[in-house]
């Protein structure tokens, strides 16, 4: 598990993340639900490869994302990395 201090580097580094319910959490908006559900698909495959997975929703053009490593009780480095990806396939 990140340590407080790792978890405020990580949100200083990471693009509109905020830390809610000790989850990062951030909404995604696009122009469009084709949009939306195209990211989705984009981030599916980058969960997938890195075996770890969101909690998410979309509604219309609006993704939102939670990332917390359940097994390991809170947030870790796959949730940073995870982050990261999306952000760069956002």
């Amino acid at each position: 598990m990140l340590s407080e201090e790792r978890i405020r580097e990580a949100l200083s580094e990471l693009d509109g993340w905020s830390l809610e319910g000790g989850a990062l959490s951030k909404k995604f908006k696009f122009s469009s639900f084709s949009e939306a559900f195209g990211f989705m698909a984009r981030a599916a495959l980058a969960a997938e490869k890195a075996d770890h997975h969101p909690d998410w929703t979309n509604v219309y053009d609006t993704v939102s994302v939670r990332l917390v490593t359940h097994d390991a009780g809170g947030l870790t480095e796959r949730d940073v990395a995870l982050a990261r990806a999306m952000d760069s396939l956002a």
